[in-house]
């Protein structure tokens, strides 16, 4: 069983930066792939970044390469999202996951993860 809480969201203007952390409860988060997620209102949960156990392998959405960074510090038990460049369009709720698989893209789906954190919020204004 393993427990996910998100923090560091909040309200930015665009262009600003915001690091999104996930800490995670139990022994086993280095057996684990992370994941991040965002939901926009009225819009479907998307997949934003993803990191392999160990955190030698990550992968992003095109919509954020290049100014979103996924990482984990196995020895604190957290994965961290750092978010730079946003933009209006980066506003949702943002999600950390874990789970078992680490295939793509199937580890940018939302149905193989096997735990999920409350999210934390991210407004960018323009």
């Amino acid at each position: 069983q393993v427990q996910l809480v998100e923090s560091g969201g909040g309200l930015v203007q665009a262009g600003g930066s915001l690091r999104l952390s996930c800490a995670a409860s139990g022994r086993t988060f280095s057996s684990y792939a992370m994941g991040w997620f965002r939901q926009a209102p009225g819009k479907e949960r998307e997949f934003v970044a993803a990191i392999s156990w160990s955190g030698g392998s990550t992968y992003y959405a095109d919509s954020i390469k290049g100014r979103f960074t996924i990482s984990r510090d196995n020895a604190k038990n957290t994965v961290y999202l750092q978010m730079n460049s946003l933009k209006p369009e980066d506003t949702a709720v943002y999600y950390c996951a874990a789970g078992s698989r680490w295939l793509w893209p199937q580890i940018s789906w939302t149905g193989v993860y096997n735990y999920w954190g409350q999210g934390t919020q991210v407004t960018v204004s323009s």
